[in-house]
């Protein structure tokens, strides 16, 4: 996907809109259902709670890492053939898992296999809108995450009808032939033709002088194109956002893991605990397109991020809702205020992302971003799970999501802020030393046989008054009407020898400035003035 199209938002842009929406219900959707299967893995295997957190652990964390593989498909086959190449990775996956006699086995089936197959469905359908969509990109984003809504929604009734009727296994087996549809969501993203300059016969490009990389170096070029890892160097902001999301996703996928476990356990029927799930997917129905409304605004593009951080610290102090009663009526009063939280992260998170780093870079700084998320989302179950293990108690669960989103909202607030005082200081610097330059280009003229820059002598003299009184009245009237403050035409200039190696420029300037004094070497070859003071506007 190297260009955008050229008729950008048509007819077909809605329909790959609608294909991504589908393909991010399926995909991205899916994890939040494997809370339902919890307890009968468990019971199954005869494993832990820390040993049963594995498998949504891992394919979750799949899901994300595989962003620079997906990338580097992407860049080779396009969106179409990696999406519909994870369709078939995803169904084989879940089909081969109904066979499972080990969780070991079903880390690799349905955690790694399901995982990677997901992870090559879901980002090029987020991808591919950054080219079809520039004017409504923030609404097609949150549009298009309205397919996780659906997909929240949907997942967990299915998956509570077929676990009563056909068991895991049986439901496992059904889940790859519903996955399989992400091929034909995969067939609607038409290709987007390379804006590429045609190459003469009769100019061909000259041979490169260097001889080509060796395999070690093309494959650490190939990591550092596709991993965006300069961004994260050179960009604070990005390298700020992908911390603090990190630290957030410590906490945020616990309770769709641990929400169903624990209503079982305090005496929720299994169906009703499943509808606690739908209920927050089909909250964020309607949630998330009115959040990306509201971020989509011009007047709030500069304050997206904030917005997202506001989003993250009310999910955290929502997670404390659910330490006060275990009681269904309780739980889905949480769950509807949690939706209005999680509606705001998913429709920002990757829009903040896309205002952050540069479009044709944004695939890139995806699978960095992503991959670095896995982290945090192959550890948080697992570790939840030891927790619970170790205290048989729900509340500290929720307790230790509450404190990896407060804390990480926290830290992007004050980040942000810190470093948008910081750019506004520099900008005084940059505006003066602008200033000084354009003085320079006024006073200097360039050599005609060398590249060295010389004192212009039309404008200052060597030991006398320069200019007249008409030259002064025109400097005046094109100070006036100067778009800039800091550009006045100087009337003249005088120098008198004063030590050695030193002289004392004063500049006779129009009278809206102030005289500029500053000292230069003998050897300098500009002048430069400094302003003291702002300038007064003058009558007109």
């Amino acid at each position: 996907m190297p260009g955008a199209l050229e008729r950008e938002e048509g007819s077909w842009a809605w329909a790959v809109l609608l294909a991504s929406l589908l393909s991010q219900g399926l995909t991205l959707g899916f994890p939040t259902c494997t809370g339902i299967f919890f307890t009968e893995l468990q019971r199954d295997f005869q494993a832990s709670n820390s040993e049963t957190s594995w498998f949504p652990s891992i394919q979750t964390a799949v899901l994300h890492a595989g962003g620079p593989l997906c990338s580097i498909l992407v860049g080779r086959f396009g969106c179409r053939s990696t999406v519909m190449l994870g369709g078939v990775l995803a169904c084989l996956g879940m089909v081969t898992s109904a066979f499972s006699r080990t969780l070991s086995q079903l880390y690799v089936t349905a955690g790694f296999i399901t995982g990677l197959g997901m992870c090559f469905s879901f980002q090029p359908s987020i991808t591919v809108l950054g080219f079809y969509f520039t004017r409504r990109r923030a609404l097609a984003n949150a549009l298009a995450s309205v397919g996780v809504s659906l997909g929240i929604t949907l997942w967990p009734l299915l998956s509570g009808y077929l676990l009563e009727n056909l068991g895991w296994r049986g439901t496992f087996f059904i889940f790859g032939g519903v996955l399989l549809h992400c091929c034909v969501c995969g067939a609607i993203l038409r290709p987007v033709a390379p804006t590429v300059a045609h190459e003469t016969k009769e100019n061909p490009p000259p041979p490169p002088k260097r001889p080509a990389p060796g395999c070690l170096a093309t494959c650490g070029q190939t990591i550092q194109r596709h991993l965006a890892f300069d961004i994260l160097r050179h960009n604070p902001s990005y390298r700020v956002y992908t911390l603090g999301v990190m630290w957030m996703i410590m906490g945020f996928p616990l309770p769709h893991i641990f929400l169903v476990p624990y209503a079982i356990r305090h005496g929720v029927k299994e169906q009703r605990a499943a509808l606690l799930i739908s209920i927050i997917g089909f909250s964020n129905i309607f949630l998330r397109p009115v959040a990306g409304l509201v971020a989509g605004r011009r007047n709030l593009a500069n304050h997206r991020k904030y917005l997202f951080i506001l989003a993250v610290l009310f999910n955290g102090l929502t997670n404390l809702v659910c330490v006060v009663s275990a009681d269904f009526r309780v739980l889905v009063g949480y769950c509807l205020v949690y939706s209005v939280s999680m509606s705001g992260i998913g429709a920002l998170l990757f829009q903040v992302l896309m205002d952050l780093v540069p479009m044709d870079r944004f695939s890139s700084a995806l699978g960095l971003f992503t991959i670095l998320e896995s982290i945090s989302i192959l550890i948080s179950p697992p570790l939840a799970g030891l927790l619970l293990d170790v205290t048989n108690d729900f509340h500290y669960v929720f307790y230790m999501s509450s404190f990896f989103l407060i804390s990480a909202a926290l830290f992007m607030g004050g980040s942000f802020c810190a470093l948008q005082r910081k750019e506004g200081q520099s900008r005084p610097a940059e505006s003066g030393a602008s200033v000084d330059a354009a003085a320079e280009r006024s006073l200097t003229l360039e050599g005609t046989n060398s590249a060295e820059k010389q004192l212009n002598p039309e404008t200052i003299g060597h030991n006398s008054w320069i200019g007249t009184q008409k030259r002064t009245a025109h400097a005046r009237r094109a100070q006036r009407s100067s778009p800039h403050p800091f550009r006045p035409r100087w009337a003249g200039f005088v120098r008198l020898p004063l030590d050695v190696g030193t002289r004392l420029f004063i500049a006779v300037i129009p009278s809206d400035y102030t005289l500029g004094f500053q000292f230069v070497s003998r050897s300098d070859t500009y002048l430069r003035r400094t302003p003291l003071r702002s300038p007064t506007p003058s009558p007109s």
